[in-house]
């Protein structure tokens, strides 16, 4: 893989575009704002889970488990995290060959590297594997999102001094959260993964 400097990496995550929902394609456009007042998404009120994300803790506890001790926010985006990122998203999105559910919440199963699944299985595999190579709870977010078609949809959010970033199963693409043509709904919460919170402010 090719190294990349700090400035690079810090360039590449400013220009980075594009999203898709869960199983089918969809542009949307949005409007350009500085990275520096969008860098971070705004977390309001704590909110329930989705129910599948209750039925996937049961099957895999230690992704779920309490943390005890919550230190830090968000981590410096180092050269060799930058390279995890890349990494994991390009060999989770190519490991997981794509299963529309067509059976509603029904058929909604989160399981870790399955063979086939759709972008709930991408979203939670991702998130192990850096879990895996050492990356704090913390900064590794299941986001529940809307496409433009109204459909749901399930990315990684990874959050960075840097801005926080998008990890998506429809694209090769690390992108920063605002430049995403989504409407983000919920969020796991900092360090207290069985809590959610609603984005943004009452009415905002």
């Amino acid at each position: 893989m090719q190294r990349t400097s700090g400035p690079v990496v810090a360039a590449a995550i400013a220009v980075m575009i594009g999203g898709a929902p869960c199983g089918r394609a969809a542009l949307l456009t949005m409007p350009t704002a500085p990275q520096a007042a969008l860098a971070h998404i705004e977390l309001g009120r704590p909110t329930l889970p989705p129910f599948s994300y209750t039925v996937f803790c049961q099957r895999y506890e230690t992704e779920c488990r309490p943390r005890r001790f919550f230190r830090g926010g968000p981590v410096r985006l180092i050269e060799k995290r930058w390279a995890d990122l890349r990494e994991i998203n390009r060999t989770v999105n190519s490991a997981i060959a794509p299963v529309r559910n067509e059976l509603g919440l029904a058929g909604e199963t989160w399981i870790i590297n399955p063979a086939g699944g759709d972008c709930n299985d991408y979203a939670v595999s991702k998130r192990h594997e850096l879990l895996q190579r050492g990356w704090p709870a913390r900064v590794l977010l299941l986001s529940e999102v809307v496409v433009g078609s109204g459909e749901h949809h399930l990315v990684l959010l990874v959050r960075t001094r840097s801005g926080d970033v998008v990890l998506d199963n429809l694209t090769p693409q690390i992108k920063p959260w605002w430049r995403t043509p989504y409407r983000w709904v919920r969020v796991q919460s900092p360090g207290r993964d069985r809590l959610w919170a609603v984005v943004g402010r009452p009415g905002a």
